[in-house]
């Protein structure tokens, strides 16, 4: 290639320098990339493998349908069993033997009770030694999910304290209980025989209870009429019994109400389990005894805490009360059957 001034000649013929200038260019880059690399096939023995590249490209071209390959899946593996389409709702439980929550006997009372010592009538079991409780029912008929975290949690507790410890952190949250169940009636039957309804001063209590106590003031200075404190009731038609905690007034509304005890906040109904059954039971059992002479149509749970936190109170209006009511009367045939 010879370059003149403002033209070149390549390969014989005459153009402009830039024009040659790009075809060096090209030539060059066309001579880098000449090299071709190696296919990591190449070193493959195709004739050696020629039938098994045969056999896997005509499995692909098959004469089955869908229908014979489900023919040939039911003959292999049984027939496919289609599950029932799921309900929105899931099927309601009922019992077989409906029982009234109310006796109608009785007169519902709206009026509060003149003043005087509630009730507490006192568990003889000699009287009824084979009369179940409502607690024992309850625990004979947990569901498998229930006993499935029961156990977890007990193994988890074991697992951190050890079995004397454990052992000892049960006594010790059986103890906490009675202390504050006992500092409750306390407090609620002076209440009830005095004009002064605004509950004594925790510091009159032990100290393992006053945080229980403290929990719970907000809700105490709504409770009025205590009719019954720890009195026992007895159903004599479905044969079972119970000691409630209290029966009175809250928010001018009369409950039976229970008083628990929680390391954990349960700011929820449905984190409070069998409580709202336990309570419907004893509701129920009340209706039907005969040493009291008034109905009761609703509930309330109140939760109280060790550290004084305020207690959670989960009152429960008559439709639900009904609503567990039934379900107690389930459980309380599964606990028949059982026997």
């Amino acid at each position: 290639m010879f370059i003149l001034n403002r033209v070149a000649c390549v390969g014989g013929t005459v153009v402009p320098r830039c024009t040659a200038l790009f075809v060096r260019h090209f030539s060059a880059c066309r001579c880098l990339r000449s090299a071709k690399r190696r296919s990591p096939y190449s070193s493959v023995d195709s004739e050696r493998y020629s039938s098994l590249v045969k056999s896997v490209m005509s499995s692909r071209i098959s004469s089955q349908t869908p229908d014979t390959l489900q023919a040939e899946d039911e003959h292999v593996y049984g027939p496919v069993v289609k599950a029932a389409t799921p309900s929105s709702r899931p099927e309601t439980r009922v019992p077989k033997t409906l029982h009234p929550f109310l006796h109608f006997k009785e007169t519902l009372e709206t009026e509060e009770p003149e003043s005087g010592p509630p009730a507490r009538i006192v568990l003889n079991r000699a009287d009824r030694p084979l009369v179940p409780s409502v607690t024992r029912i309850l625990q004979q008929t947990l569901s498998p999910e229930q006993i499935f975290y029961l156990e977890r949690w007990k193994r988890r507790m074991v697992a951190e304290l050890g079995e004397e410890g454990f052992k000892e952190y049960s006594q010790n949250l059986f103890r906490q209980g009675k202390l504050f169940h006992s500092a409750l009636e306390d407090i609620l039957s002076s209440c009830a025989t005095r004009e002064n309804t605004n509950p004594p001063e925790t510091s009159e209590y032990p100290p393992e209870v006053q945080g229980y106590l403290e929990s719970i003031s907000h809700v105490l200075s709504d409770v009025r009429a205590v009719r019954a404190t720890e009195s026992a009731v007895y159903h004599d038609t479905l044969n079972y019994l119970g000691i409630l905690d209290c029966v009175a007034c809250y928010r001018g509304v009369l409950c039976v109400i229970d008083w628990k005890t929680s390391e954990k906040p349960k700011p929820f109904l449905s984190n409070t389990y069998d409580n709202p059954v336990q309570l419907a039971a004893y509701a129920g059992a009340l209706n039907n005894d005969a040493n009291y002479k008034y109905q009761v149509e609703h509930g309330l749970i109140v939760v109280a805490y060790k550290d004084g936190s305020p207690a959670h109170a989960h009152q429960l209006s008559s439709e639900l009360m009904l609503e567990y009511w039934n379900t107690w009367l389930i459980r309380l045939e599964e606990c028949t059957e059982q026997r």
